[in-house]
């Protein structure tokens, strides 16, 4: 019995997680699961597909600048302790898979004025981030206002902070691509290192 009450328990709070998402939040397809405990700031500029799945603790901050958008397309699935700060244009299109502790930005911190904590300095756009559809973002993963391709592969704990091009595989701090797929010879080519 306890078990049977517990699911609806968890069915109760996840129906009206969804109804104050699709009343509070920019767009929610159908579908969309986001795990609780979440921190959503300025709802309004996020908008998610059908069929998205958030696991729990994830933090998505959409600045209220008025031009701010998060959009996470249909299909993509991400883990635990995701981290998402859109300044002005963050973007991960369909079918992508993030593992846990990602953290994504098109933004930065200012700290050139010495005599100003870094805390009290304005926050300063880099570049707009896109996720290319069918990618894979390992664990530990940071993007900082870089994109990444479609049906690429970023290796766990990797910094991207410049753009990588579709079909390829990126690692290491900063990240740099070892292999690409060719299409001539249908298969993965590792890239020499020159």
């Amino acid at each position: 019995m306890f078990y049977f009450s517990s699911h609806v328990k968890a069915l109760k709070y996840r129906l009206i997680a969804i109804t104050w998402y699709k009343y509070f939040m920019g767009n929610i397809g159908k579908h969309t699961i986001i795990a609780s405990p979440v921190k959503i700031k300025n709802p309004k500029t996020i908008n998610i597909g059908n069929n998205v799945y958030i696991d729990s603790h994830a933090w998505l901050y959409g600045e209220k600048t008025g031009i701010s958008k998060l959009n996470i397309d249909s299909g993509t699935q991400i883990g635990r302790f995701f981290h998402c700060v859109a300044y002005k244009n963050v973007e991960i299109q369909k079918n992508v898979l993030i593992a846990e502790r990602v953290f994504i930005s098109d933004c930065n911190h200012g700290y050139y004025d010495i005599l100003s904590p870094i805390l009290s300095q304005q926050i300063y756009h880099i570049s707009n981030v896109v996720i290319g559809s069918d990618t894979w973002i390992g664990e530990g993963v940071s993007i900082i206002g870089a994109s990444i391709g479609k049906h690429c592969v970023i290796g766990a704990n990797a910094v991207v902070t410049s753009d990588i091009e579709d079909y390829c595989v990126a690692v290491g701090n900063p990240a740099r691509i070892i292999k690409k797929y060719n299409k001539k010879t249908d298969a993965w080519e590792k890239i020499n290192d020159s």
